[in-house]
């Protein structure tokens, strides 16, 4: 199972980036644990620019947009 991290205050575009990256997950019949990180400290901890920032398993793939579900599938598949 794939665990599947949105940083983020909880804007809108981070709730955005999560329905994407579940469609994404669910479209590809992957199973995946999404997990919301929302402090400060913890986002930072993962080094990225700005929000909202994506995570597949420990490994962040973006961050400051909302990539597409192809993007989100071709990286699960791949992380």
């Amino acid at each position: 199972m794939k665990t599947v991290k949105i940083l983020g205050s909880g804007c809108a575009n981070c709730k955005k980036l999560e329905a994407v990256a579940r469609e994404a997950a669910s479209s590809a019949g992957i199973e995946a644990q999404f997990v919301k990180v929302t402090d400060m400290k913890d986002i930072m901890a993962y080094d990225l620019m700005s929000t909202p920032g994506l995570v597949i398993d420990e490994k962040l793939v973006s961050s400051g947009r909302i990539p597409t579900q192809a993007e989100i599938r071709q990286w699960m598949g791949a992380a």
